[in-house]
């Protein structure tokens, strides 16, 4: 990946593992905006986004994702994006996700990955924008036990529901990838680096990465 020209960084990442916080630390890094799967849901749900929409916003304007971040009010700050909509672990809106959902949700990536640099966090960003010029697809994985004390210390609930929120959420996820691309986003060979969380603090990641973009 060539930092010095436009790109786009996706990360995937287990719920508990830190991948969200490790995002959002990038960015403001490299000082480039940071999106995630709850903005892109939030957005879709509170403008009512369909492909047919996007599709006129796109024709009444070359630099159209632009024109919508000023409308909607997002982007006003590096790696300040994701802050507008915030939802709970274990209440993501893919719940809602349905074919068209998922069609919108796929023009917005693209859209965002072509008019800027950023970091996208999220299950099918991988796949979505694998044909994207300068992608660098980011994997990041914890033990599962450290995943339910984050979750606990994240949610205030004990191991057991911890534990029962993160099986969820994997079960989910791996559901919605499989259904939506054809593949596993467990299957390595879908990102240019892998990290486990184990022994590492968020920061040392973000180093890692930095380190390994050059």
């Amino acid at each position: 990946m060539n930092k010095n020209e436009k790109y786009v960084i996706t990360i995937n990442r287990e719920l508990g593992s830190g991948g969200r916080t490790v995002g959002e630390r990038l960015a403001a890094k490299l000082a480039v905006p940071f999106y995630d799967k709850a903005l892109i849901k939030s957005l879709e749900k509170k403008y009512h986004l369909s492909v047919e929409e996007i599709e006129k916003l796109k024709g009444r304007s070359h630099n159209w994702w632009a024109d919508f971040k000023r409308v909607v009010g997002i982007g006003e700050g590096v790696a300040n994006s994701s802050q507008y909509y915030q939802v709970a672990i274990g209440e993501e809106p893919e719940l809602l996700t349905t074919d068209a959902v998922f069609k919108a949700e796929k023009e917005i990536l693209k859209g965002i990955a072509q008019e800027e640099s950023c970091i996208i966090a999220g299950r099918t960003g991988f796949f979505i924008l694998k044909d994207i010029p300068n992608h660098l697809s980011i994997l990041i994985q914890a033990p599962m036990e450290q995943r339910i004390a984050r979750v606990m210390r994240k949610q205030q609930v004990s191991h057991d529901e911890a534990e029962k929120i993160i099986k969820n959420v994997d079960k989910m996820r791996e559901n919605y990838v499989n259904k939506y691309t054809g593949t596993s986003r467990y299957d390595t060979r879908n990102y240019d680096l892998v990290i486990s969380m184990e022994g590492k603090t968020e920061d040392e990641v973000v180093d890692l990465i930095l380190s390994y973009i050059g």
